[in-house]
């Protein structure tokens, strides 16, 4: 399905926009109305950390957060653990969000290094910048931009991670060229995804499944391709993580709404059937960039 470029952002970025704004947001797979969400109630604390350990995060991790971070996760794993990140590096997290990945990644690098939180919205830098005050993390810094154009020099960081968010961008490629840029010879990519198995076309092509992760996730060997193109090397998945399509449609629960009744009979029918329809994966690539 060909897809509006600015369309797509205008809508991830009024469903962000809203989270930031929320006192206690929700996963980027709710796409509900917050009256919607009320009804469900799905933000207390015990569930909220339920969430982020089911997607990576250890309980010692949980325990020197922010709670806002932790309340504020909305990724779908925990690039830091696996990031094999080394003191000293320059680490930039694309999509930063409230700050839960940059304050792990803080800690790791040491007071030499340094960390920089990318986001598109300026009200989840907001948002982040207290979570990092509050962690008495000073070693990280956040700049506003969007994943296809990174405000960062040219093989400035050692290392990139991202966490649920590659997959919001409509030009995946590009997001891609630029992480290859912006990491120096030897620098280092570690991801979170979304990537597509066996979805029901009609949830793919409803413009507001973009902002719920789902619209703009692409098949793995396409995702993997990308990474590719852009110049790294040794990309490999290191985990996965598959949910069916019930778990989907009891996460997406009733933002299901915004289709027509009759399409969502049709989507909720093939939810019910087909297993696996997504698949969280975590990929890391190298990128190489000297001269023999």
């Amino acid at each position: 399905m060909a897809v509006n470029d600015k369309k797509v952002k205008e809508v991830v970025k009024e469903h962000y926009s809203e989270l930031a704004r929320r006192e206690k947001p929700s996963s980027c797979c709710d796409t509900s109305p917050p009256s919607c969400c009320e009804q469900q109630d799905p933000f207390t604390p015990s569930e909220k950390e339920k969430y982020a350990k089911a997607i990576g995060y250890t309980e010692e991790e949980l325990a020197e957060l922010p709670q806002d971070a932790v309340d504020s996760a909305f990724g779908c794993g925990n690039p830091v653990a696996l990031a094999e990140i080394r003191e000293d590096d320059v680490v930039l997290d694309i999509g930063s969000g409230a700050g839960i990945d940059v304050i792990l990644a803080a800690k790791k690098v040491g007071p030499k290094g340094k960390v920089i939180g990318m986001d598109m919205l300026q009200e989840m830098i907001d948002r982040a910048k207290e979570n990092v005050a509050q962690a008495g993390a000073d070693n990280v810094e956040f700049r506003l931009g969007e994943a296809e154009a990174m405000p960062a020099g040219d093989n400035s960081v050692d290392l990139i991670i991202s966490n649920c968010v590659i997959n919001l961008a409509p030009d995946k490629g590009k997001v891609f060229k630029e992480a290859f840029r912006v990491c120096r010879d030897g620098g280092r990519l570690m991801v979170s995804d979304i990537v597509i198995l066996d979805m029901p076309q009609a949830l793919r092509q409803d413009i507001n499944s973009w902002a719920s992760c789902i619209g703009g996730a692409i098949p793995e060997e396409e995702y993997l391709g990308a990474i590719r193109y852009a110049g790294f090397s040794d990309v490999q998945v290191v985990a996965r993580s598959d949910l069916t399509g019930k778990q989907l449609k009891k996460m997406l629960g009733c933002s299901l709404d915004n289709l027509d009744a009759e399409v969502r009979k049709q989507v909720e029918e093939e939810l019910d059937r087909n297993d696996p329809v997504l698949s969280s994966i975590k990929v890391k690539g190298l990128a190489r960039k000297g001269c023999c």
